[in-house]
């Protein structure tokens, strides 16, 4: 495992340590600066990769490595594993619920909702992402790396964020149910779906899925760059579940009821009608259902 120990961000400069058999080894690394400004904006980009040949022995060894995360954390040598990208979410002010008109009573009345600055997950986590911090698939399609999770609970959701920021020593979460639909909205915009009003080029629902996931990303993205926001995918948020919430909601930040039977559910799936794909519609289940069709995307603070 190779360990960062220092990094610079204006010079591009990385400074590792590690152990090849019984040797220990350190090396310093310079990268472009464009990569370290990025990296010193995002600490979760895969900023950079190399290969080193170990000479030992007479022999020379290849040995690849990629660099990837915060400061302090390790990685294995030869895992090429990419860890989950996020965007920036610049906070602001919307109409939250049915401005387009058809939509149901749940999502009634439309109202004035702030959020502030967050960081949302570019893709749905995917089932190679889960087994790297859980150690098994619980997906009811398995074999499928680049596809999201399913088959997760929001209680398991919660286990995995729990285990990644132990790992990384980060605070992840699930967005709240305001905070998804302003992202899924590209910051608020009159979207009927997920980047856009033609549901085909944003997203995979039961008219052209093939009654199956999909790797993520293969959909257009919407205007912030998050993909499958609509579709493939229903998506657990943090907030309990109430159908009269909007009638009582805060205007700033809303966590949703403080109690409930259900949690919510956002997005739409692979098996669901574009009705359901709708970045207003809501959805909710017990915090313990497990479904072929429902997965999440993690969020942060900063």
């Amino acid at each position: 495992k190779w360990k960062f120990k220092k990094y610079n961000p204006e010079k591009g400069e990385f400074s590792i340590s590690g152990q090849v058999k019984d040797m220990e080894v350190g090396i310093n690394l310079s990268i472009p600066k464009i990569k370290a400004r990025e990296y010193y904006q995002n600490p979760d980009l895969l900023v950079a990769s190399a290969v080193i040949n170990i000479s030992s022995n007479g022999s020379t060894e290849p040995l690849k490595f990629t660099l990837q995360g915060p400061e302090g954390d390790s990685y294995n040598a030869n895992s090429l594993a990419k860890w989950m990208e996020f965007i920036f979410v610049k906070g602001g002010c919307y109409q939250m619920g049915d401005t387009f008109g058809d939509g149901e009573s749940d999502e009634k009345p439309f109202h004035e909702v702030c959020v502030d600055d967050f960081y949302m997950g570019k893709y749905e986590v995917t089932q190679k992402e889960w087994t790297e911090v859980m150690g098994s698939n619980p997906s009811y399609s398995k074999n499928r790396d680049n596809c999201p999770v399913e088959q997760v609970s929001y209680n398991d959701a919660q286990d995995f964020i729990s285990r990644l920021n132990s790992k990384t020593g980060k605070n992840y979460r699930l967005p709240t149910e305001a905070e998804w639909e302003y992202a899924a909205r590209s910051g608020g915009r009159s979207e009927k779906y997920s980047g856009g009003n033609n549901v085909d080029s944003v997203a995979w629902y039961d008219s052209n899925s093939g009654n199956k996931t999909h790797p993520v990303g293969q959909k257009e993205a919407n205007g912030l760059g998050l993909y499958d926001m609509s579709g493939n995918v229903w998506e657990w948020c943090s907030d309990w579940y109430a159908d009269d919430y909007y009638r009582k909601s805060p205007r700033d930040n809303p966590k949703g009821a403080d109690s409930g039977q259900y949690r919510v559910l956002r997005g739409g799936s692979w098996n669901y009608s574009p009705q359901d794909l709708r970045a207003s519609d809501r959805y909710r289940s017990y915090p313990d259902s497990r479904n072929d069709y429902v997965g999440f995307r993690v969020a942060r603070t900063k």
